[in-house]
């Protein structure tokens, strides 16, 4: 049997050629790999050999037996992450110059990094592709290295990163800050959004995440201008959230023919064509619009019927997702049972206004509308409830947002009422016809942060300091994307340049917590969570009052806003703020006087893509389960909790007959035979964590968030005593965001193929769909 090299040259196929590869992956390239058996790689590659293999095709063939051999050891998914790596760097060029020189990038940059290459090709780092993981690689294989024209990778992972900071600091000639986020990036301390890893530097170079608008006119034109819209941004790898309650509800009258409208079920079915077609950057993922709805519109009913899987297939639209946008109103109404009054919003002047309104405002013209018969259906507050409900707990939404929280707390207040928020729930921002919201996201590795105490001690422990140099790190690139980001229609760079917001978020926290050997609900992990992000909106308010008393002038829209009179985001949850950690009064008399360089600051978001790229737990999300199968775009992947391996290894407990009872028990570890009970309450998953927890560690960050957070929800056994309890809870607490996806998890499950069947008790490893899919958190917009 014969391997062709890449030169076209063959010769015989050698087991100890592919062994010897194997060896030095394992040892020489990176931290040595102990616990692996070579060998037993090796064996089993051969195996799956073929008369004319190419040695490109052996290295896959030996990282997918690697890989497969993961669930038995987490190290044999590192063994095949060095394979796909060095392969890789055998068919691209190591200089930057020579990756940077393509038709498809900014000739600006390219000339920047010409005229810096000692500098710059000196500050790669490529060595530091051998730490990825395998899932991780292939997730920037599949949809963030770029390619040449016939579809071949031509970028190293390095590369990418020095790409990104070059398209965000080289049109500043500002060679310093180029080297600084290249070296936080490449060190995965932190990274910015997928869009911006998708685009920086190109020559249009889209760099936004979230696009927020509302429909500009009840009419065909204004229609047609936001479906224009929705295809030209998601063309450019946008995530779209578009508010919908203005439209008229189906039997309105048209004035202009005399006719009767449709309503928003045929339109929204447009836009679910339009999300189809027009998919996110070439194909890299599928397009997203996210609709929000008011739930007094009279159409609410047939818009959440539109993502089930039964009933008329004429009238849904599942490639859309769906928010509702609540006043306290409608939650009160539910508490007490009373009856709910449905509007068209064309039906009037009064009805027209109801989308501009909120709080007390909102309430009395409402009630006012009730009592002067105008609706066009009453119902029981608890039957719209209860349809909202069942559509929860077959398609994970609709997101919940309580619209009274929202603007209250929102540092636009003084631009009007907010109406909806982004694809992801995170994004709060006003909008208005001729104003396309648009925010800008990277988040912070927490568990980089994560240091050994000082004066020698053999003690982890959270370094603050680095979170601030991240986080400060971060806001000044955020703001500097504001600039050279491209815009696809001229309304988002209206609004953008006006208000700069960003959005900074987080992932890693339950990696946080496991290292440090604090409990998800703990009182140490609630402290934690509460310093963590206190210090990032601090860091991040104080970097951009800086940057705008080093530019002379705050955002356009500052004045007139809660920040001008030093009302900080605590402030408007009615949370005391103490100078200890942070000197909080001094930092509002800054603002004051300076200012800030952007409006909005902190904005936790689902960060899927870029958490499996650096082999974090997403966002601030719990454990979902320790081992499960990951299916995404690049393929499927075996996921394990690394913390519990080692404890595993550490007792002797790592054995099949531990990985059968996990497996058996869909990721739990709560039977697995003599694990002690300080680790199975420490490896719980949410689905064994009470949601209480979940919902007052997000209330807690919440006072610091000055957006919101994509807040899952998770529930075994849905009722709806469950939801409402958990979703009053929420809304009792104050938060913004009540609800991005509620996930919910049957009593009863399959066979699983991996665990004989004496041994297993329900279906396969715990599999997550494909991202963007719900009720996985749709990724269109993460970082």
């Amino acid at each position: 049997m014969h391997v062709v090299k890449r030169n076209g040259d063959r010769e015989p196929v050698s087991f100890d050629r592919i062994l010897e590869r194997l060896t030095t992956l394992a040892t020489v390239v990176a931290a040595p790999l102990a616990r692996i058996d070579c060998t037993l790689v090796a064996q089993k590659t051969i195996q799956g050999l073929r008369e004319g293999v190419t040695t490109e095709e052996l290295d896959v063939l030996a990282a997918e037996t690697a890989a497969y051999l993961a669930t038995t050891d987490p190290e044999y998914g590192d063994l095949a992450a060095r394979i796909v790596v060095s392969n890789l760097h055998k068919k691209t060029p190591a200089d930057l110059v020579a990756c940077l020189r393509r038709s498809d990038l900014d000739p600006a940059v390219v000339a920047f990094a010409e005229a810096h290459a000692p500098a710059l090709q000196a500050a790669l780092q490529h060595a530091r592709d051998f730490q990825f993981t395998y899932f991780g690689f292939k997730t920037l294989e599949r949809s963030y290295l770029r390619c040449d024209a016939d579809g071949n990778l031509v970028e190293r992972p390095q590369c990418m990163y020095m790409r990104v900071a070059l398209g965000v600091h080289s049109g500043a000639g500002d060679l310093a800050a180029v080297l600084e986020t290249y070296e936080a990036l490449s060190k995965g301390e932190v990274t910015h959004a997928t869009p911006t890893l998708f685009n920086s530097g190109t020559r249009q170079a889209q760099m936004a995440s979230c696009f927020l608008m509302q429909m500009p006119a009840d009419s065909i034109d204004g229609i047609f201008e936001a479906i224009t819209w929705c295809g030209k941004i998601s063309k450019h790898a946008g995530g779209i959230g578009l508010a919908a309650s203005n439209v008229r509800a189906k039997g309105s009258r048209i004035r202009g023919s005399g006719g009767v409208s449709n309503g928003l079920v045929p339109m929204l079915q447009v836009l679910d064509k339009v999300a189809r077609y027009v998919d996110q950057g070439g194909g890299k993922r599928k397009g997203a619009i996210a609709i929000y709805l008011e739930p007094w519109h009279a159409d609410i009913f047939d818009v959440l019927e539109m993502k089930k899987n039964h009933g008329v297939e004429e009238l849904k639209a599942r490639d859309l997702f769906y928010g509702l946008w609540i006043p306290d109103l409608f939650m009160q109404r539910v508490d007490e049972d009373g009856t709910w009054s449905l509007f068209c919003p064309d039906q009037s002047e009064e009805t027209k206004a109801l989308p501009e309104m909120w709080g007390a405002d909102f309430e009395l013209a409402y009630k006012l509308l009730e009592k002067s018969g105008m609706s066009r259906r009453v119902v029981s507050a608890r039957a719209l409830w209860t349809a909202i409900l069942d559509a929860q707990v077959e398609t994970g939404g609709p997101y919940l947002l309580y619209k009274d929280a929202c603007n209250a707390k929102s540092n636009h207040k003084h631009l009007g009422t907010l109406k909806c928020s982004n694809l992801c729930t995170e994004i709060l921002e006003y909008v208005a016809p001729d104003e396309i919201a648009v925010c800008n996201l990277a988040s912070v590795a927490l568990p980089t942060c994560l240091t050994f105490g000082a004066g020698g001690e053999n003690k982890l422990a959270f370094d603050f300091e680095k979170l601030e140099t991240a986080t400060r790190l971060l806001t000044r690139n955020l703001n500097r994307v504001i600039d050279v980001s491209y815009y696809a229609v001229k309304e988002a760079e209206t609004s953008n340049r006006r208000h700069r917001p960003i959005g900074i978020g987080v992932q890693g926290l339950a990696d946080v917590f496991m290292a440090l050997r604090l409990d998800f609900d703990s009182h140490g992990a609630k402290r934690l969570n509460k310093d963590i992000f206190e210090t990032m909106y601090y860091a991040a308010l104080d970097e951009s009052t800086r940057v705008a008393e080093k530019m002379g002038a705050p955002y356009r829209s500052f004045p007139g806003s809660p920040l001008s009179a030093g009302v900080l985001q605590p402030d408007l949850w009615n949370v005391e703020l103490t100078d200890g950690r942070h000197d909080w009064t001094a930092l509002r008399r800054r603002v004051i006087v300076h200012g800030a360089a952007n409006s909005l600051l902190l904005a936790p978001m689902p960060t899927a893509s870029t958490a499996q790229i650096l082999g974090n737990t997403e966002c601030f999300e719990p454990l979902t389960s320790n081992m499960y199968a990951r299916r995404v775009l690049s393929g499927e992947f075996p996921v394990i909790n690394k913390y519990l391996v080692d404890d595993l290894r550490r007792l002797g407990l790592w054995t099949e007959a531990t990985r059968n009872a996990i497996k058996r028990d869909n990721g739990s570890v709560q039977n697995v035979p003599g694990l002690p009970a300080e680790l199975k309450s420490l490896y719980r998953t949410v689905w064994e964590l009470k949601m209480r927890t979940v919902i007052d560690l997000a209330a807690d960050r919440g006072a610091f968030i000055c957006q919101s957070q994509s807040l899952n929800l998770f529930v075994a056994d849905a009722t709806h005593a469950k939801l409402t309890a958990m979703h009053f809870y929420a809304w009792r607490k104050g938060l913004k965001t009540g609800q991005y996806y509620l996930r919910t998890r049957a009593a009863a499950d399959a066979q699983k193929v991996t665990v004989a069947p004496a041994q297993a008790a329900s279906q396969e490893t715990p599999a997550e769909p494909e991202d963007g899919a719900c009720p996985i958190g749709c990724t269109s917009c993460s970082a």
